[in-house]
């Protein structure tokens, strides 16, 4: 028995050796993931650069992602800071990687700005593109034509995928239009400015306690109590990768509620939905 089973081990090992090994691909954060793995199935194997719990602002990829950058074939960014400092090195290192901006051609808004009119150009562009879905269609599009590109072998099934998703994320966008339209109130409070796009995308207003990483004063503490009250938030988001301090204090104060949610999350449509229900519902 115990001969029979070494054989056994021996063939299995032999089998994963000689399996084909899929492509690699990068992606800067989880919800890209989501993206690319609904276009690209189980065709290639998808590494995420930020891992759950960090924050994009700051990540340093580790020893053991660079090696594997090594062997990757395409890099999805999408323009959060940390890939300022590390996407030149990282082409540096290695000039055959092909990196594909899925932000490009959108029109970025400013972290500070409260409504999409504010949209001047001297502050740090918002990255968080990924929570409109509108947006998001956008970044498919990109993801699908490198992917068509750099494995034409897989075309028919990208194509399929691709439009397969593009109909679910209309599907979702309408459903979070159907949410949304019934509140009476549409102002909500964040900690970090996360979800401007968001609400850009279904006419509500975003009111961020923190802005570009700076303290909150007590004076402008005072502010958002009072701004809370006036626009009847009874629900402030706040996001695992920040301090909640600031955050607590005010929904203290207001007598409403502390939520965590996490636009970093890999399940990207349901966690659009939480939110919209949760801003709602407050």
């Amino acid at each position: 028995m115990y001969k029979y089973l070494i054989i056994l081990a021996s063939i299995m090992i032999s089998t994963i050796a000689n399996a084909k090994q899929l492509p690699t691909v990068f992606v800067s954060i989880l919800p890209q993931k989501y993206f690319v793995q609904r276009i690209a199935g189980n065709s290639v194997e998808i590494q995420v650069m930020v891992l759950p719990g960090e924050s994009p602002a700051s990540y340093e990829p580790t020893p053991q992602q660079m090696v594997k950058l090594s062997k990757a074939n395409l890099y999805f960014s999408i323009d959060v800071p940390f890939e300022k400092k590390w996407l030149p090195k990282i082409k540096g290192l290695y000039p055959d990687l092909a990196i594909i901006q899925t932000d490009q051609g959108i029109k970025k808004r400013p972290m500070h700005a409260h409504d999409h009119h504010q949209m001047d150009h001297h502050h740090t562009p918002d990255p968080h593109i990924w929570l409109s879905p509108p947006l998001a269609m956008l970044q498919a599009r990109h993801i699908y034509t490198a992917l068509t590109k750099h494995y034409p072998e897989n075309k028919t099934f990208f194509t399929d995928q691709y439009h397969q998703l593009i109909t679910q994320i209309v599907a979702l966008d309408t459903e979070l239009l159907n949410i949304l339209s019934q509140a009476k109130h549409k102002s909500f409070m964040v900690f970090h400015p996360s979800w401007g796009y968001f609400a850009d995308a279904y006419g509500w207003h975003q009111m961020p306690i923190e802005t570009e990483g700076k303290d909150v004063k007590p004076s402008q503490l005072a502010h958002l109590i009072d701004n809370a009250k006036k626009n009847h938030i009874k629900v402030i988001f706040a996001q695992p990768q920040f301090s909640v301090k600031s955050a607590k204090l005010i929904s203290k104060s207001i007598g409403g509620k502390l939520i965590m949610i996490d636009p970093l999350s890999l399940n990207w449509p349901e966690n659009l939905k939480i939110v919209a229900r949760k801003m709602v519902n407050q």
